[in-house]
């Protein structure tokens, strides 16, 4: 089901999170919510990535957006992740790839010439009513979150 775009509905997901609990697109319904799927904890561009959201955290929270990331780790791992980094987003553990895979970020990819499968970085913004309004492709780190504000601030 690859290709989600602008105007799908966003599929639902439940999923472990950090510090316990979990977390759903159900329980986020009613306000605008920003999913990033990253590849993996506490590599350079995911805890760049993380980082960059959990420093407008603040923003998101006060103009009512969710903020989730997404990745395959455990969460133990974002545990472990959100505690080094002092991240104050919520993380969902997406050890069995059904979230990344109902996304459609969950690609064949290369690297050095050998190909294996993992999360293609890409955020989804859904409305209050769980439709897509936005998805950014293949993230570039570097002024990505400030981006992604400005454009759930106009939900």
């Amino acid at each position: 089901m690859a290709g989600l775009g602008q105007g799908d509905v966003a599929p639902e997901f439940e999923l472990p999170r950090d510090g316990g609990g979990s977390i759903s697109l159900a329980a986020l319904r009613g306000k605008p919510i920003v999913l990033f799927f990253y590849p993996k904890d506490d590599t350079k561009a995911c805890t760049e990535e993380a980082i960059s959201f959990s420093a407008l955290a603040k923003e998101f929270q006060e103009a009512g957006i969710a903020l989730v990331g997404i990745s395959p780790d455990s969460a133990k791992s974002h545990d472990r992740f959100t505690q080094k980094h002092g991240l104050t987003v919520a993380l969902g553990a997406d050890e069995d790839k059904a979230a990344a895979n109902a996304y459609g970020v969950w690609v064949e990819k290369s690297m050095y010439g050998r190909k294996y499968m993992g999360v293609e970085r890409t955020t989804f913004l859904i409305d209050r009513q769980g439709v897509i309004s936005r998805v950014w492709e293949k993230v570039k780190v570097p002024g990505h979150a400030d981006e992604v504000l400005a454009a759930a601030k106009t939900l």
